[in-house]
C-alpha cells in the first residue's frame, strides 16, 4: 500500500519506499541579492542506496520537521 508524503517544494513521495532518512541540516539561507535572509534546513532521503535513488529535501524548520515526522508515521500522534 502506497503512503503518500507531501514535499515542501509541492512534489510527492510514498513514504512506504523510504530507506533511510540522513540528519537534518542547517546554513545560512540568501536571497536573491546575496543578502542573509535567514536559516535554511535540509534533510537528505534515499529510497535506494545508488546515487539516482537519493533526494536532498530543503525549506523551513517547521516544513522539515513535519516531512520528518509524516516519513516516520508520527504526524498523527500530535
Amino acid at each position: 500500500m502506497q503512503r503518500w508524503v507531501r514535499l515542501p517544494n509541492g512534489g510527492f513521495l510514498d513514504a512506504t519506499q523510504v530507506m533511510f532518512i540522513g540528519k537534518i541540516d542547517s546554513y545560512p539561507r540568501m536571497d536573491d541579492e546575496g543578502n542573509a535572509a535567514g536559516v535554511e534546513f535540509a534533510v537528505a532521503i534515499g529510497t535506494g542506496f545508488s546515487r539516482d535513488q537519493q533526494l536532498t529535501v530543503s525549506g523551513s524548520k517547521e516544513d522539515i520537521a513535519t516531512l520528518v515526522r509524516q516519513l516516520l508515521g508520527q504526524a498523527a500522534a500530535q
